[in-house]
Parts: C-alpha cells; sequence; structure tokens
C-alpha cells in the first residue's frame, strides 16, 4: 500500500493551475497535500488536511472521486489519473489515528446539533474547537448517520464512526444517544433550558414510495431501511432493485454478501444514476443491470415491468402493452428518500418546501431565528463531502450569530 502511494504521489505533475483542487467540492489543497507528503512532513499534511475537511478520512474513501478531483487531473485525460484518494486516506488514516484536538478556552455559549451525521459532526466538532458547549441529540443508538446506517462496512469500515465518537468526546461534546427531537424532547425544550442556537442536521430517512400495487406486500422493503440492519431480513435467492443510484447499489451489493444468488437492478433510464466506480463494483460483484423498465405492480411472484421510451421532450414514458412479469423472492425500492416531519410537525416557525426540505437562507439560518440547519434535510440527498461543505459554512454562521447575542446582551 505505502509504496503504491509514494508512486502515485511522484506522477503528480504539479500543475500551476491544480484542476484537482479546482473539482474537490471542498477546494482541498491536494498539491500541497502531495508535497508535504513526499518531503516526509505526514503530520502537517494530515493537520491540514483535517483543517479544511474535519471528515477527510471518510471523505477519502466514499467520495465520487472520479467525478471530483481525480476527475479533474489533466494525467486522466490521455491515461490514468494520479489516485488522489488513496494518498488522501493513507494521510488522514494516519494522522487521524494519533489526532489530539485542541479547544479554545469555554465561551460560555451552548448549541444544541441535532443528527450526527456528516453535518451534525462537523458542526459539533467545528464549534467546539471554537470553545462552545455541544450537545449532540442522536435518534439511534450510535452516532454518524448516514455514515453508519446508510454507507456499507465494506465501503466505510464502522470503527473509524468510533474514532470520531471519541475524539467529540475527548472535545467535551455530550453525546444523548436514543434522543429523538419532537417527542419526549422538543425544539422549545431546547432552548428553554439554556441552548443559544440550535442545528438541525437530521439527514432524509423517510423512503419515496412508487406509489403503484402491491408496495405493502411482505417481501417488498425500502434500501434506506434495509442498509440500517440488513441482517434482520430473509430476502431469499432471487432479488430485484428497483432504482439504480448509489444507494440501490449498496443494496444489491450488501444483498450479495448477505447470501442473495441472483439480483437484478432495473431502471426506467437508460443511464445509471450511481457513479461510475459504484457500478462497475456492482457489476463485479454480480448484480445483473436492465434498464429502460418501468415498474407498474408488484405481486407475490414479483415485479410486472413495462418497456420505457424517450418522449420528444425528454421525459420518461411506459409503453403501453409491453407489460412482464419479472420474478423474485424480494423486492427492495431504492428510489431516493425525503426527510421526516418530527421536528417540524411538532415545532411552530420552520418552514419547509414542496418536497418537505427545511427552507434556510444563504448563512443556513431557517426561518425561526436561531436555528440553522444543512446537509440533506435542506439540500436533499447529496454527497458527504457536500454536507461538510455547507456545514462549515453554518458552522460559521451559527458563531457569528452567538457573538451578535454577546453584543446585544452587553449593550443592555
Amino acid at each position: 500500500m505505502a509504496v503504491n502511494v509514494v508512486n502515485e504521489a511522484k506522477r503528480c505533475l504539479h500543475c500551476k493551475k491544480p484542476m484537482c483542487r479546482t473539482g474537490c467540492p471542498i477546494n482541498t489543497n491536494i498539491p500541497e497535500m502531495i508535497h508535504m507528503f513526499l518531503n516526509h512532513e505526514m503530520n502537517e499534511a494530515g493537520a491540514m488536511l483535517f483543517e479544511n475537511n474535519p471528515l477527510s478520512v471518510i471523505c477519502s474513501l466514499v467520495c465520487n472521486h472520479e467525478n471530483q478531483c481525480e476527475g479533474h487531473c489533466v494525467l486522466g485525460r490521455k491515461g490514468s489519473p494520479v489516485t488522489i484518494s488513496s494518498i488522501e486516506n493513507y494521510i488522514s488514516s494516519s494522522y487521524f489515528d494519533k489526532l489530539k484536538v485542541e479547544k479554545a478556552p469555554s465561551n460560555g455559549r451552548m448549541v444544541a446539533i441535532v443528527g450526527s451525521g456528516p453535518a451534525g459532526i462537523t458542526i459539533a466538532i467545528t464549534l467546539a474547537r471554537r470553545g462552545y458547549e455541544v450537545t449532540v441529540f442522536e435518534n439511534k443508538d450510535m452516532i454518524g448517520g448516514i455514515l453508519r446506517y446508510g454507507i456499507p462496512a465494506f465501503r466505510l469500515p464502522k470503527d473509524i464512526l468510533t474514532k470520531y465518537k471519541k475524539h467529540m468526546l475527548d472535545l467535551g461534546i455530550k453525546i444523548r444517544p436514543n434522543a429523538p427531537i419532537g417527542g419526549a424532547i422538543g425544539i422549545d425544550e431546547i432552548f428553554r433550558d439554556g441552548y443559544d442556537a440550535i442545528f438541525i442536521g437530521t439527514g432524509v430517512w423517510k423512503p419515496n414510495s412508487l406509489h403503484i400495487k402491491g408496495e405493502s406486500l411482505g417481501h417488498v422493503h425500502y434500501a434506506v431501511a434495509y442498509l440500517i440492519n440488513p441482517d434482520e431480513y430473509d430476502l431469499g435467492d432471487r432479488v430485484i432493485v428497483i432504482g439504480a443510484g448509489n444507494a440501490a447499489m449498496d443494496a444489491a451489493r450488501t444483498a450479495i454478501r448477505h447470501g442473495v444468488r441472483e439480483i437484478t437492478v432495473y431502471n426506467r433510464s437508460d443511464k445509471v444514476a450511481a457513479s461510475v466506480r459504484e457500478y462497475e463494483y456492482a457489476k463485479i460483484d454480480g448484480v445483473d443491470f436492465v434498464n429502460c423498465k418501468m415498474p407498474v405492480e408488484i405481486t407475490k411472484k414479483g415485479v410486472i415491468f413495462r418497456d420505457t421510451k424517450v418522449d420528444e421532450e425528454g421525459n420518461i414514458e411506459g409503453i403501453e402493452g409491453t407489460e412482464k412479469l419479472y420474478e423474485a423472492d424480494s423486492v427492495i425500492i431504492s428510489i431516493s428518500q425525503g426527510p421526516k416531519d418530527m421536528i417540524v410537525s411538532t415545532t411552530k416557525g420552520i418552514e419547509t418546501n414542496k418536497r418537505g426540505l427545511l427552507i434556510t437562507d444563504e448563512h443556513g439560518e431557517t426561518t425561526r431565528h436561531g436555528i440553522f440547519a444543512s446537509g440533506d434535510v435542506v439540500k436533499g440527498a447529496k454527497t458527504v463531502v457536500e454536507a461538510v461543505k455547507y456545514s462549515k459554512e453554518v458552522a460559521d454562521a451559527i458563531d457569528e450569530y452567538c457573538m451578535s447575542l454577546d453584543k446585544k446582551e452587553a449593550e443592555e
């Protein structure tokens, strides 16, 4: 591994205009990272990566690199790009194992973080380092959100999240597991107890429905639910996956690892929405793909699909008379997901759009003063690195908001 990473780092051309950095959503200084690495400045490189992206070690594993940093590497135009992800992972993993995060003296302000996915972890660490007293309210029993319950362990080892929890505790962050907000404790109770600001990063855990007959049958499951604990599912030998995004690839590959013998992904379009890398891995793992098929009914024996075509306006429509039953023991539906409304339905003043996503201004503040949000609950299902990028900006906005409270109190 080390020899390969060194050789890859030596392939870097150190471009005057590094397109790899342009392709990175969080603007990681990739040329400087490689320069430090080759000059044996591992700690310095790791510190730079962590400062820019607290989830660097995670992003190095799960980012869509072929469309981002590596996809913009000039060497990829006529050959193979530098495997930047491997270099970043080597540096970040080494640094993260010995990281001791320092924090500023307490500033006397309290911030509540609702949700411990990529957005919540990023903001919790950022604000705790600045001297805030931070409490994380997590709906499930362990932190991580989509990182733990949505991305399979073969893509993201869960011991990384255990290390994040330790670093968070070392920073003085308090974590309340099994603490859904909107039940016994609501937003108003959090403000009542002295918190100055609240951040909502609850993600999107409500699966979208196909709205077709048969969706409530006992052998039908949703990918977002299946990935939480696949050990509890008995899928049989033949499985159909409806949808072709990254979550569908994760569900299909996970099912194979849990004993499914035959699994086929059916897609309405002629193009797979998943990243090229995840699509290729799925094929290597034995997943079959059938394009241009629209589900019209789920039966006890399988799924009835209709052929599709693209109309003059570019819309996908079904072709009448082409219906056919494709047999399966189980069906997994993976057509994205939206946010649950537990917080919104129990809180006044927080507005959502038609998709149920929280409405925020350009600084991440919701329509209720003092409540901020970012990540998938605002943008819809996006990548981890996009959640980190936006959350860093929102952390600054929360910091500025709390400082304005200090100024106001001083004036009074």
